[in-house]
């Protein structure tokens, strides 16, 4: 499901401009042309915002298991193609090296596919917290992945 072509045919079809739809969402309406184009992708939680102005199921916009896995495949280096039991293995060895902390947050997302909103909740933090530590941890796995590959 292409995210940003549903999002761009419910604009149109509502007969919103990219413009007016930023100001519905206080965003950048540069941020709504970099996700019609591909250029970036919303979060769940911005794709339910986005549902939530035209009216319809999230689901409707993107998948959220799609979404959070394409996150982590953004970590696998570009040209790199790893059997399913390597990468699992290098995955494991990776997350013993994370502060319990930061390993259970990866955990939680991408194990249990638990929104950071969600992962708050259970941890304490807040979601933007979540969210920086997640970022901070997929650049760490990515050249751990780098490494483990050479």
């Amino acid at each position: 499901m292409n995210v940003g072509k549903s999002i761009a045919k419910l604009r149109i079809s509502s007969g919103l401009s990219q413009q007016a739809l930023a100001d519905l969402l206080f965003v950048d309406r540069s941020l709504v042309s970099k996700w019609e184009s591909g250029d970036r992708r919303p979060d769940f939680g911005m794709i339910g915002r986005i549902a939530g102005v035209f009216n319809v199921d999230a689901d409707v916009i993107a998948d959220k298991n799609d979404l959070i896995f394409a996150e982590l495949l953004e970590c696998v280096p570009e040209g790199v193609d790893l059997p399913e039991n390597e990468l699992t293995a290098a995955t494991e060895r990776f997350l013993r090296t994370l502060d319990p902390r930061d390993a259970r947050i990866f955990l939680k997302r991408y194990y249990f596919l638990k929104t950071p909103k969600e992962i708050g909740a259970e941890t304490g933090l807040r979601p933007g917290t979540v969210r920086r530590i997640l970022s901070e941890t997929r650049a760490v796995y990515r050249e751990f992945l780098k490494e483990a590959v050479q």
